[in-house]
């Protein structure tokens, strides 16, 4: 009975290994997009690194080859990476490839519309002057201060105890 048992269980396993799996590929294929005469800027937020190539096109936005709505699902970040198309009157002249890495979804948008702009900025060096006012050429310095010895947080001690 056991030996009956074990050949059952073997062959349940080994049709288990030999059955084909599926790609489970649930990620939307991006447009190919060539980059040949693109230009290269690097956006920086908190933590988060982006790499933009612009190009002229037709006004998509890929970041990590997935569309910009399916990769940065609240509103506001999306229109936070419009925002140097809006004020420079640029909606849909370009294509933007974006890859980001480090830190979170709202620094990454923060990186990425800091590389837009710096890339806004080399192709045409009139909007320097609105993009400037705007805010959007300067990099946020701001990042999380490390936590230090003997303290619970960055900056928070623990609670005094008199007795």
């Amino acid at each position: 009975m056991t030996e009956a048992k074990k050949t059952a269980t073997a062959a349940k396993t080994t049709a288990k290994k030999a059955a084909p799996k599926k790609a489970a590929s649930k990620k939307a294929t991006a447009p190919a997009v060539k980059l040949t005469g693109a230009t290269y800027a690097t956006g920086k937020r908190k933590d988060s690194v982006a790499r933009i190539y612009l190009v002229p096109g037709k006004g998509n936005i890929i970041v990590n080859e997935t569309p910009m709505a399916e990769y940065f699902r609240r509103p506001v970040l999306q229109m936070i990476i419009a925002q140097p198309f809006a004020v420079t009157n640029r909606a849909g002249a370009f294509d933007v490839i974006a890859m980001v890495s480090g830190g979170g979804l709202s620094g990454q948008a923060g990186a990425v519309k800091h590389g837009i702009s710096k890339a806004l900025e080399k192709t045409e060096p009139e909007l320097r002057k609105a993009l400037k006012a705007a805010g959007f050429l300067t990099r946020d310095s701001r990042v999380v201060e490390r936590k230090h010895y003997g303290v619970r947080k960055a900056r928070r001690s623990t609670q005094f105890s008199k007795r």
